[in-house]
């Protein structure tokens, strides 16, 4: 059977998308989930994991981007007449719905698939306001704010371009000696390797095969989660009128292969007990609604800008995942005041000289 070039996209996405969700649910690996590791625990792992594929992911795209001669400026990280101003009130708006859901856009299809229930609200919700505010009744109140003209100007003043990979590899090295103290460490951070491998791969899918597309327009894109969750709801209502597309088989995948491995790691296949309560299934509306009309505002979540726009070198993103951390950071302060920061797990280095040995435990 000779498929289409759109369709063969479309299958390696949904390929990209399972092997990212069977490594996510294998070692949690999770954004928000790091800023709770050291704010409850101390514990830097988890953190550690994500710096190290943001690391792997700007260098392996620099590496793809340098052979194939990609040019991502067509991306949406490069946008014409950006507004920072916008892109941090989204970050706010998505770190504060992170923490508040108890886990950002691709955590909650990682931990509906291994049996959290109440993740199936929040990622509806995160569908339902990113194409309301993208093409829905809020875009309408938001595009005063997103097009207003004196704070595209005082945007203007700070150029959007490509940031010095050495500058921004350098710092994160440095973060990632911080959060390790120890050399061995790194060395088991596998799963930021292969995730971050994973962004370049999508690149290389949608940006040299999708390009040779004659039949279909194939979006020049990477690993995202906020708008394509909204994109996978539209094309569940109305599939005769939508296309199966790279972003939304790659959804699909994440929740097929988190749901896949969960068979065989079991100890997180389960909802949070830890996590419920009187005013959880209020906090994952709620998280969920910040998220998708954030993500859609910063032009990204935690991954599709803190791995798949900084892995572009772009200013924007750089300062997209800065505006989420500082809002998850600053809401997870406000949660542990009050004793709402739910915690199921505990991860901790498994160092061979640690008396205390892997913490891996329900509370």
């Amino acid at each position: 059977m000779d498929l289409e070039i759109f369709q063969i996209v479309n299958i390696l996405g949904f390929a990209i998308g399972a092997i990212f969700g069977m490594i996510a649910q294998k070692r949690q690996f999770c954004f928000s989930g790091s800023i709770k590791d050291y704010m409850l625990t101390k514990s830097t792992m988890r953190g550690a994991s994500v710096v190290m594929a943001m690391i792997v992911a700007i260098v392996s795209t620099a590496i793809i981007s340098s052979y194939y001669e990609l040019d991502f400026s067509e991306t949406p990280y490069y946008k014409e007449n950006i507004n920072y101003f916008v892109i941090i009130l989204g970050g706010l708006m998505f770190g504060t719905g992170m923490m508040l859901a108890d886990g950002c856009s691709n955590r909650h299809l990682i931990k509906f698939a291994q049996g959290d229930k109440n993740s199936l609200i929040s990622i509806l919700f995160i569908g339902i306001f990113a194409f309301a505010t993208a093409r829905g009744f809020l875009s309408g109140y938001l595009n005063p704010i997103i097009n207003n003209p004196t704070l595209i100007q005082w945007s203007s003043f700070i150029e959007e371009k490509t940031m010095n990979i050495y500058v921004v590899v350098g710092i994160l090295l440095v973060l990632l000696f911080v959060l390790t103290k120890k050399i061995q460490r790194v060395f088991s951070l596998w799963d930021g390797v292969l995730i971050g491998l994973l962004v370049a791969a999508a690149w290389t899918v949608t940006g040299v095969l999708g390009a040779e597309s004659i039949e279909r327009l194939i979006n020049y894109e990477a690993i995202s989660f906020v708008y394509p969750t909204g994109k996978t709801i539209e094309l569940f209502m109305l599939y005769q009128v939508n296309e199966l597309s790279f972003s939304v088989s790659l959804v699909l995948g994440v929740v097929i292969g988190a749901f896949t491995m969960s068979k065989f790691n079991k100890r997180y296949s389960f909802g949070c007990t830890a996590a419920k309560g009187e005013n959880r299934i209020r906090n994952n509306m709620i998280g969920g609604a910040l998220m998708g009309t954030g993500g859609v505002l910063s032009i990204g979540c935690t991954v599709g800008q803190g791995l798949t726009g900084l892995s572009t070198l772009a200013f924007g993103s750089a300062v997209a995942i800065v505006s989420i951390f500082i809002g998850g950071l600053v809401s997870a302060i406000y949660l542990n005041k009050r004793n709402a920061l739910p915690m199921c797990f505990i991860f901790e280095w498994n160092d061979k000289n640690s008396k205390s040995g892997n913490f891996d435990y329900q509370i």
